[in-house]
């Protein structure tokens, strides 16, 4: 993305900032004050504590840390613990990948609980109306997050439009409920002052512990970070400030409502409702409704997005990726999509209501901010920030963030186990896709070009053996311009002699810039061998068959080379010549033997290559014009093998 487009600020791009970007953050208000109040009789202190809590959680660790700070460590424009990796993997420190791998992992995770827990705390408003009091709401919920998935595959841009009048009516609401609780009780305003979250914190017995219900006012503050390409930095920041008001006053609004009603039980119903008047509660659960599945949308959204980088990083599976349309960065990935809809589901049964879920939710993703601190800590060295502020900062959110941790620890038991074990998961995938990949790599041969220039030129001049294609297209990792792998030549030479007109080696390299696509093309040998190189952004798929035809067709534009086929039937009708890719399917062969760590490594991607694309699919090829060779990978060669000879004895 651009910069000047990053920097555009109208009433539209505001506008689809509020669609995109606030879902998670911004639905809060409707069980932060509920599941701070919990199961307790209301009591003043907790609620001025409480509302101190949130102003002062929403001031340094949302407004100070995301929206100010860590919107800087944006990568040409992208946000997201995968692209903020992207930047300070040039520190050349390795161990950095554990921070990315573990953050993305518990964002992952605990995004599972956040399309089950808004949605239920929208509809089972509609138990405060008399004659549904006894709804069972689950039904209604299942139903509506099973339209949200099966919707991803026509893409967004239909209803996408309607998303910023949507978060603008649902963040008026929040304001216009809250401003006028407030002036029926404006005693609740004195909260601002950090007196009396300090006067929770300390004095009351569970005011620690209370971290855990108000740690949920901030949650979406890290897929603010990731929504950061869609909008740009300064329509964020602008937004926010809107946003930010419109919640405070509706958490204000609900503080004021129950500090009349010290003492009291609030008997399972919720104070967002109960702040709303009789005759717009009907409308106020409809508005909800439509903000939660906004919110769930922006976060099913973002975790394609997210799969997606960790694709073109090696950390997941090559899987089938779709563009529902021309819209740079929408995206749909089949899989993902259903995967997270079981998840869905799953929470939606195991905990019924979404005062459980609230029991369960932000143990994982506290732990995503307390990676992304720390890899912020090495943007900021790498930018060059003052030695004493990089300390400061860092030093403060990691301790907000810890005791965020603790505080969140107590919900491990409750269901916050759940996200973590799916957060788990998630990190083996990572750390097993990433960690067999380097495996392999490490142990790919090359050897010098220049020695088998002279016997591929022969085996081009060669009438003796039967013309394999006239451009024959090899797809190889050397990042030597004078280099090649050994299976390429063992492939030319030995396995099948493949004689061609003119041989291409292409090369793909993932660059940290997005959404780069550029193409360097080196001569090798004069109208012979020709090596492509491409740098192409981690968000940009690698459709290879589609590059190289721009490729070509840059040439012949150029007159650097003829297309025309050599055969003269075909010439004389000026037809184009053939083109032909070997695609080498790799296996790891038998005759290996590896330490038990990397054992257990390729072990696992060996079950997680069967879930993954194919070669030729992986790169966006035209099946018809594909040869898959398979090529044995020899590691480690297994020693102490001592056969003995044994003859029969002479008569």
């Amino acid at each position: 993305m651009s910069q000047d487009r990053n920097q555009k600020i109208t009433f539209a791009t505001l506008l689809v900032t509020l669609g995109i970007i606030y879902g998670d953050i911004g639905t809060s208000p409707l069980y932060v004050l509920k599941a701070i109040v919990g199961s307790d009789p209301i009591n003043n202190d907790i609620i001025l504590g409480g509302i101190s809590a949130i102003f002062w959680t929403l001031t340094l660790q949302t407004t100070i840390k995301y929206v100010i700070i860590t919107l800087r460590a944006d990568n040409n424009g992208e946000g997201g613990i995968f692209a903020l990796y992207a930047l300070v993997s040039k520190n050349k420190k390795r161990w950095l990948i554990f921070p990315a791998l573990i953050g993305g992992a518990t964002l992952l995770a605990d995004g599972i609980i956040t399309p089950p827990i808004s949605v239920s705390s929208a509809i089972e408003g509609l138990r405060i109306i008399p004659q549904l009091s006894e709804i069972n709401t689950i039904p209604i919920i299942v139903v509506i997050l099973t339209l949200l998935f099966i919707f991803q595959q026509f893409g967004t841009h239909l209803v996408g439009k309607y998303f910023g009048p949507i978060m603008l009516i649902w963040f008026s609401m929040l304001f216009i409920l809250g401003i006028y609780q407030v002036a029926l009780n404006p005693e609740i305003l004195k909260a601002i002052n950090p007196y009396y979250f300090y006067h929770m914190l300390v004095l009351h017995p569970d005011g620690f512990w209370l971290l855990g219900a108000v740690f949920l006012c901030t949650t979406g503050a890290e897929a603010l970070y990731s929504d950061l390409g869609h909008c740009g930095r300064d329509n964020i920041r602008i937004s926010w400030g809107f946003v930010k008001t419109a919640l405070m006053f509706n958490y204000m609004g609900q503080g004021a409502y129950l500090l009349n009603h010290n003492g009291e039980l609030l008997q399972n119903l919720n104070p967002f409702y109960v702040i709303m008047p009789e005759w717009f509660l009907l409308t106020g659960i409809i508005i909800s409704t439509f903000a939660t599945i906004v919110a769930s949308q922006a976060l099913i959204s973002g975790s394609f997005t997210l799969i997606n980088e960790a694709m073109r990083l090696n950390f997941w599976p090559k899987v089938k990726v779709n563009y529902p349309t021309n819209i740079r960065g929408q995206l749909y990935i089949p899989s993902i999509n259903w995967l997270l809809y079981v998840g869905c589901l799953g929470v939606v049964f195991y905990f019924q209501e979404s005062s459980n879920m609230e029991a369960a939710y932000g143990l994982a993703i506290v732990i995503t901010m307390l990676m992304t601190t720390t890899l912020l800590f090495y943007f900021m060295k790498l930018r060059k920030f003052n030695k004493v502020l990089i300390y400061v900062i860092t030093s403060v959110y990691f301790i907000i963030e810890f005791s965020f941790f603790i505080a969140n620890s107590i919900k491990f038991s409750h269901g916050g186990w759940v996200t973590l074990l799916i957060g788990g998961f998630l990190f083996l995938i990572f750390n097993i896709w990433y960690n067999a990949t380097l495996i392999k790599n490490k142990y790919v041969e090359y050897t010098k070009i220049n020695p088998y220039l002279e016997v591929f030129k022969e085996l081009s001049n060669d009438k003796t053996i039967a013309k394999f294609s006239s451009n024959l297209i090899y797809l190889t990792s050397a990042t030597k311009e004078d280099e090649i792998e050994v299976k390429i030549v063992y492939s030319l030479l030995q396995k099948q002699p493949k004689r061609f007109d003119v041989l291409w080696l292409i090369q793909i390299e993932v660059v940290d810039e997005p959404y780069t696509m550029e193409f360097k093309v080196i001569e090798i040998t004069k109208e012979k061998i020709y090596k492509i190189i491409y740098y192409l952004g981690f968000r940009v798929e690698p459709r290879i068959n589609l590059f190289f035809r721009k490729v070509v067709e840059n040439m012949v534009k150029n007159n650097e080379i003829n297309i025309k086929s050599k055969y003269p039937s075909l010439a004389k009708n000026n037809l184009v010549a053939d083109f032909r890719f070997v695609i080498f399917k790799k296996y790891f062969s038998y005759d290996n033997e590896f330490p038990s760590i990397q054992k257990i490594f390729l072990d696992g991607y060996k079950i997680l290559k069967k879930f993954s694309l194919s070669e030729e699919k992986e790169f966006g090829l035209d099946t018809s014009s594909v040869v898959i060779e398979n090529i044995p990978l020899i590691l480690s060669p297994v020693e102490g093998i001592n056969l003995v000879r044994i003859y029969d004895e002479e008569v």
